[in-house]
């Protein structure tokens, strides 16, 4: 049976987005040291310690609720800077979100993130004629949050006690989406913040 996301390797001109192997655990360890990035207490950043679990909780994701995990790869350097997953897949309303992304402290605020949005969104929209594209993140991630809108995706809403977090606290998520309809005026949108001057 065929599965409604499959493997597949999108490339743009920063980075490349490859299928997450169990054979990226080294690389990760390092992306996830540079920063302390696990330290936030609101996000899913897995400790270097932790990074072979996450690696096989997201690969028993994309078994078992056919969730897609990818590595960031860096084009001009070759390393791995972070990771990302579409998740939350509903084949059969078309849809899925977008999210589990990190990145290493040193790409931070560049443009490779609003590539990596761009290349999921194209495929999510485009390959795959998705109908809506989610986005969740804490109440607390403003970052997050500021990053989600400046996509171009707009706050559905927030699910209150959403979630429990290992260490007992309730989360409260924030929703964004951006529509099929949404998605040429977004589209043109990210590809002009990626060419403009920096």
């Amino acid at each position: 049976m065929s599965r409604f996301v499959e493997p597949v390797t999108l490339e743009g001109g920063l980075l490349t987005l490859e299928p997450l192997e169990r054979g990226h655990e080294s690389a990760l360890r390092d992306a996830a040291r540079d920063g302390d990035l696990w330290r936030l207490w609101f996000t899913s950043v897995p400790s270097p310690e932790t990074v072979g679990a996450y690696i096989e909780t997201a690969l028993s994701m994309r078994e078992t609720k056919g969730a897609m995990p990818f590595v960031v790869r860096h084009n001009t350097t070759g390393a791995i800077v972070g990771c990302t997953r579409y998740l939350n897949v509903e084949p059969e309303h078309r849809r899925l979100e977008i999210g589990y992304t990190w990145y290493s402290q040193r790409v931070q605020r560049t443009a490779l993130n609003t590539e990596a949005k761009l290349l999921l969104l194209t495929h999510a929209f485009e390959a795959l004629r998705c109908i809506a594209v989610e986005f969740r993140t804490s109440w607390f991630n403003h970052a997050s949050r500021a990053a989600i809108a400046r996509l171009g995706a707009k706050q559905d809403g927030v699910l209150r006690n959403h979630q429990i977090s290992p260490d007992g606290l309730y989360r409260d998520t924030v929703v964004f989406s951006i529509l099929e309809s949404e998605w040429p005026a977004v589209r043109c949108h990210l590809r002009y913040l990626l060419e403009r001057p920096r």
